[in-house]
């Protein structure tokens, strides 16, 4: 269990992976294609895009890899790096939600003979191809792949469920030859996560993983769907300046782990969000729009907030003083100023724990130890704050350093879950990424 950074994809990797799917497909090593789907890190902005607030985002350099060769047919064979078994369906084949499948069960014979972990991790390709359908797309040619997460990385908080989304979207379009830009393939992966698995979450992780580039921080207004790419003043000439190697992102892994689709605590909140925003509405007259906290102006929630029950106003204390932050936030990171950079993701993680009460033991432990670290600018939690992982900008010279210090510190708090975290590093080092793309 220890600390790394490094190069990603590297070559070994890219080797590695078209090795392994020219074996699965007969075919030659040259001609595999490689999905590059990064994951994402949200430092300012935590939950509130499914209320239609403004949020940041921007990729690491560390993700999803699928190595693929179209088919000579429509046949689908996938096989993962993470999970046993092997996925086997047609682009042709009618791809029904798993909420309505269960129900009809025409999915269910196609499932029914295998494991259900396989099963659950095919879902991800078969929604893929559920989305492309919905919108008509012609599906000819199936794929034989290979997906794989970065090695020895437990992926919890960082968007990879959406980054898998991505990576089956971007392979299937190339294989049959579909050319869809990036704001199409967010909505074809909001289809894949709410629709095809049910899971009530917004669009900021397919937009973080598909918009963004180096260095910058994405900026998305998730009510409007506008998007902007916010660069640090020194990389405005396209060359990397003082600020792009002035930090790292540290990833501190808890070892926990839980799917969100299992976990009620987070489709909880989205109702609750929901419901203060209808009681605020109501209160001021406005009871047709939409309940969502981005409809009710900040000065209703400022003169109707006594009139909601302590939870409900809590989410929306939440929802009102995280647009905020990440409002300065972009300032602050359009003008270089890292430390209040770093302030403000401080606050948000405060708030998430404080306001959107979110984040169990481990976690808060792990989110305390990080501002305790040697050079730790800011911390927060990543993802959910319901499992995984903690992130935190810190200064480049003291990364290793503070890396180390969390770790330590960790395992003196959670030698139990931290001896869970076996296969990969305790912490990672890891520098801003770009966005998906086939190699």
């Amino acid at each position: 269990m220890g600390v790394f950074s490094g190069h990603w994809p590297s070559e070994s990797e890219l080797d590695k992976l078209r090795q392994k799917v020219a074996e699965m497909s007969g075919r030659d090593a040259q001609e595999v294609r490689v999905v590059v789907s990064p994951y994402r890190i949200c430092p300012l902005g935590a939950h509130i895009d499914h209320q239609g607030g403004t949020v940041s985002a921007m990729t690491i350099n560390r993700g999803i890899l699928l190595g693929f060769v179209p088919s000579n047919d429509t046949q689908v064979t996938l096989q993962s790096g993470q999970f046993k078994g092997e996925v086997r369906f047609r682009v042709d084949e009618v791809q029904l939600p798993k909420h309505i499948s269960k129900t009809n069960g025409l999915n269910e014979q196609i499932d029914s003979s295998k494991p259900q972990e396989e099963c659950k991790w095919g879902n991800y390709a078969r929604g893929a191809i559920y989305a492309l359908q919905n919108k008509g797309n012609p599906l000819k040619t199936g794929i034989t792949g290979f997906i794989c997460g970065s090695e020895g990385l437990d992926s919890s908080g960082l968007s990879s469920s959406a980054a898998v989304g991505i990576a089956y979207l971007l392979a299937f379009e190339s294989a049959n030859g579909l050319v869809v830009c990036p704001t199409e393939n967010i909505e074809y992966d909001r289809q894949i996560e709410n629709e095809y698995l049910g899971l009530k979450n917004g669009i900021l992780d397919q937009s973080a993983i598909l918009l963004s580039s180096y260095g910058c921080l994405t900026c998305m207004n998730c009510k409007t769907i506008k998007h902007k790419l916010i660069r640090p003043p020194e990389v405005q000439n396209n060359h990397v300046g003082e600020l792009g190697n002035a930090y790292k992102i540290l990833l501190a892994f808890s070892g926990l782990k839980q799917a969100l689709t299992t976990n009620p605590g987070y489709n909880r909140r989205v109702a609750e969000c929901q419901e203060a925003a209808k009681l605020l509405l109501q209160a001021s007259g406005n009871e047709e729009v939409e309940p969502v906290l981005s409809n009710v102006e900040p000065e209703v929630f400022e003169a109707h907030k006594s009139k909601l029950e302590p939870d409900l106003a809590k989410r929306a204390e939440h929802y009102f003083s995280e647009n905020e932050r990440v409002l300065k936030g972009l300032e602050a990171w359009a003008s270089g100023n890292l430390k209040e950079f770093g302030e403000l993701i401080t606050a948000s993680g405060l708030s998430s724990i404080q306001n959107y009460e979110c984040g169990c033991e481990p976690l808060i432990q792990l989110y305390e130890i990080l501002l305790k670290a040697p050079g730790v600018l800011g911390a927060r939690f990543s993802g959910a704050g319901f499992r995984g992982c903690c992130l935190a900008f810190v200064d480049a010279d003291r990364a290793e350093e503070a890396a180390m210090f969390v770790k330590n510190e960790y395992c003196k708090l959670q030698p139990e879950l931290a001896s869970h975290i076996n296969q990969g590093p305790a912490v990672l080092i890891c520098d801003a990424g770009d966005c998906a793309r086939v190699i």
